[in-house]
């Protein structure tokens, strides 16, 4: 079995940085931030940063997500 290394892009990177989760997950498309209590503040939080910097990522959730506290930023 081959294993490969998940690359975070420069935009993903600068996410991050702004963003500042406490918990999150790499993922071979993004990252999944988890234990996220107030959903709708965060989320448009999200959306905010990526618009604002004009960066290649797309916020993902789910209600399967919702149960856990969370929700993607991926690239697109």
């Amino acid at each position: 079995m081959e294993n490969k290394a998940i690359k975070i892009t420069a935009d993903l990177q600068m996410f991050i940085d702004k963003f500042e989760p406490n918990k999150f997950k790499i993922m071979s498309k993004g990252i999944e931030i988890r234990g996220i209590n107030d959903m709708h503040r965060n989320i448009s939080q999200a959306k905010g940063i990526i618009e604002r910097l004009e960066l290649n990522l797309i916020v993902s959730h789910n209600a399967e997500m919702l149960s856990y506290g969370g929700f993607e930023v991926n690239n697109l």
